[in-house]
């Protein structure tokens, strides 16, 4: 389980990028804590590998 924990992150990060991507026009207070989201999972995903 440890060693897919990176990859899931990165692959939620990429998730989170994707709904900010889709909401910035919408509800940007929204797509600004998604972006936050995103930005943390990657760093987790980077630092755990």
């Amino acid at each position: 389980m440890r060693d897919f924990l990176p990859i899931f992150l990165l692959a939620f990060a990429g998730f989170l990028a994707g709904g900010t991507y889709a909401m910035w026009k919408t509800a940007r207070g929204l797509a600004v804590v998604l972006a936050v989201a995103a930005l943390v999972a990657l760093a987790g995903g980077l630092l755990w590998l």
